[in-house]
């Protein structure tokens, strides 16, 4: 994912941030963009080609990009700490500031994985007509004790194993990238974190998709947004984790293709 990369720079949270980020099938004029935004631990790297792969298979475009603090983009400081409204300043202001510098202009298709599930809901909630579809794999909408009981595990293992090495491929700063995320999580005062009343302003079409052995959540938190949205479909992966598209990428992509084809076929009517 290393090919093709860019760099823009923006002004956000009182400095100068410079986000990477790369266009996928962009000689594909006029067809839907599809904007991915990555999990708590993960970069435009750590995609590898799956984004490409769903574009080709779909017909899309493609935008993938890194946020603050992850990849090459612009590291937290040193002495930086996550806010617990973090999620949605990302969805309230990162985001629609990356989309007007990069000149975007159509309502995108958002394709978000665990934290950058739940930033691609924050988004569609606050802005509802800028969105034309939602695609989440293993949002957040509430704290479960199975996500602070994983993320304390990753803790241990950062500071023991090899995990921080691994991290460094796909970050600059991997103590950024861990450390945001983690201390942010393992917060006392996030434990009441929760964004299911903000859900039913959402009116675009929307695909909720997680793992049923997922170790960071369980199948609650997908089946509370169709609770709440009832043009949501779910769709529930057996022998799969945290990851669906890394998991099951095939079927992933055979199942959003279906999803993604037919809401653009009724959007044609």
């Amino acid at each position: 994912m290393n090919a093709g990369v860019e760099f823009v720079e923006l002004s956000w949270a009182g400095r100068a941030v410079r986000i990477e980020h790369r266009w996928l099938a962009r000689e594909r004029r006029g067809a839907p963009l599809i904007v991915f935004l990555h999990e708590g631990l993960g970069s435009l790297a750590m995609w590898r080609d799956f984004p490409a792969r769903l574009c080709d298979a779909v017909g899309a475009r493609g935008l993938v990009y890194s946020r603050p603090g992850y990849g090459r983009s612009t590291p937290r400081g040193a002495d930086e700490r996550w806010s617990l409204d973090f999620m949605h300043r990302q969805a309230h202001e990162l985001l629609p500031a990356l989309l007007a510098a990069l000149h975007v202009a159509d309502a995108p298709w958002l394709f978000g994985h665990s934290d950058g599930g739940s930033i691609a809901l924050l988004y569609a909630a606050r802005f509802p007509a800028a969105v034309a579809g939602l695609v989440v794999l293993a949002p957040h909408l509430f704290v479960e004790p199975i996500s602070v009981a994983s993320i304390q595990r990753s803790r241990q293992a950062y500071r023991e194993t090899d995990l921080r090495e691994r991290l460094g491929r796909y970050h600059d700063d991997p103590d950024s990238a861990f450390w945001g995320w983690n201390h942010i999580w393992l917060d006392p005062g996030f434990t009441r974190w929760n964004i299911e009343a903000e859900l039913p302003s959402i009116v675009c079409p929307l695909m909720a998709v997680q793992g049923i052995d997922d170790e960071y959540g369980t199948l609650d938190q997908i089946r509370a947004i169709a609770r709440r949205l009832p043009q949501t479909r779910l769709l529930e992966l057996p022998d799969c984790g945290h990851s669906p598209h890394r998991d099951q990428p095939v079927r992933l992509i055979d199942e959003v293709s279906r999803f993604f084809t037919s809401q653009q076929a009724l959007a044609g009517d």
